[in-house]
């Protein structure tokens, strides 16, 4: 039989390849169709090596003269190292283990390679990470030309947020207030032996992640996992009892269940991806919410509104997720700094668009997942440059402001609160 973590290496291996290969993550893991417990054991080892690659892919050009053709068994490497730093207790393990799962790759001859170079790794291992921690790249995990803007945009952050980049992320709940209080939910999660605490009325985080079955009333729709910087946004919206209101490219329906949890709302989610769109409706089945969900994209606006302006807009606008790099690692190594400027043209096009649906004296929140100012603070100057009638309004909520810079509690988030005049 093979061994648990030889194969858990064998297939983060192979999803490592996808990623070195162009490939998104996720959309690999999911073709993988790997059985619960080893997709899991895939996840712990894939997750962190992806956010370290350019620490990685530092140390494996010390370690390696010609680097392998076969991707896979550069992907193992990768996925070692990162095993082998973080856990120096188990390197004999991690050796044996991953030359083990490289007799499964391109039919077993790099098995020698592999366990050469991880055993090199360990013999020079101080000289090595003292070399990885003066280059910049493979100290902060992150592209250069990422580093680059970082220190444009937060020149007395940017460390923080490269540092919040590379850690585990938070699992933040919110409460569905129309089944239950945060107290009483509270009470609950400890009653279960799940170590939380509240962040504010309806937010709780987890000390510990764990999967959804394992979170009490999660089926029954008394909580959703929602970061706590992305709860923000139906507070800035300030919705109330009757209005009509407009989601924006809203799936997977985080924010639009909690604009519905907060008011009795007309709602539209709209969104251009149809499998995407597809969720909202059952994440709101599962919260005993109701919306109109159309599929179609923000820009056209004739193909999706029927002429009757919103009291409220969410301009949840597709961004280059900077902001939630932990949840998503291979996003920063894909994205490349050219991309910047085309989610700018393109957000700009939607918050365009939607302005002309929003009734005289209503509000809209403009929100990404960015901490880049060409998507942010420089979109906010532009757009009210655009347009005479729109006012950029302080913001509503006590201690709010427009960067939630990433950190323990929460994910990184943007928002601007825009009146229609």
């Amino acid at each position: 039989m093979f061994p648990p973590l030889a194969e858990a290496l064998n297939a983060a291996a192979g999803l490592f390849a996808a990623v070195l290969a162009g490939r998104n993550f996720d959309a690999a893991l999911a073709r993988a169709a790997l059985p619960a417990p080893l997709r899991a054991a895939t996840m712990d080892l894939a997750y962190p090596a992806l956010r370290a690659f350019g620490r990685g892919d530092f140390l494996l050009g010390l370690l390696v003269e010609r680097p392998a053709k076969d991707p896979e068994v550069r992907g193992l490497l990768l996925v070692a190292l990162a095993r082998l730093e973080a856990r120096p207790d188990e390197a004999h393990t991690t050796v044996d283990q991953a030359v083990t799962a490289a007799a499964r790759l391109a039919r077993g001859q790099f098995k020698g390679l592999v366990n050469g170079v991880l055993r090199n790794f360990l013999r020079r291992r101080e000289e090595l990470l003292a070399l990885a921690d003066a280059d910049p790249v493979a100290r902060g995990q992150h592209p250069a030309w990422w580093i680059a803007r970082l220190q444009q945009d937060h020149p007395a952050h940017w460390e923080a947020i490269l540092a919040a980049g590379n850690s585990h992320p938070p699992l933040c709940l919110r409460v569905n207030r129309r089944r239950v209080t945060g107290a009483d939910y509270l009470d609950q999660l400890n009653a279960a032996g799940i170590a939380a605490r509240a962040l504010d009325d309806t937010a709780i985080l987890i000390e510990k992640p764990l999967p959804v079955e394992r979170i009490p009333g999660f089926a029954a729709g008394l909580c959703s996992v929602q970061d706590w910087g992305a709860q923000a946004a139906a507070g800035l919206l300030d919705v109330h009892d009757g209005m009509r209101v407009l989601d924006a490219c809203a799936a997977p329906g985080g924010k639009a269940a909690h604009l519905l949890e907060s008011a009795g709302i007309e709602l539209t989610a709209l969104d251009a991806d149809a499998p995407r769109a597809a969720r909202i409706t059952g994440n709101l089945k599962r919260l005993g919410l109701a919306a109109t969900v159309k599929v179609s994209d923000a820009r056209d606006v004739g193909a999706w509104w029927d002429g009757r302006h919103y009291d409220r807009i969410l301009a949840d606008v597709p961004c280059s997720a900077s902001g939630v790099v932990r949840r998503h690692p291979d996003a920063k190594w894909l994205r490349r700094e050219s991309d910047i400027a085309g989610f700018a043209t393109t957000q700009a096009a939607i918050v365009d668009a939607l302005w002309r649906t929003l009734a005289p004296g209503g509000k809209m929140v403009y929100a990404t997942c960015s901490v880049f100012g060409q998507e942010n603070g420089a979109q906010l100057e532009a757009f009210v440059g655009r347009h005479a009638d729109a006012l950029q309004l302080p913001m509503i909520l006590a201690d709010a402001q427009p960067h939630h810079l990433p950190d323990a509690e929460h994910d990184g988030f943007y928002y601007a609160l825009l009146q229609k005049a």
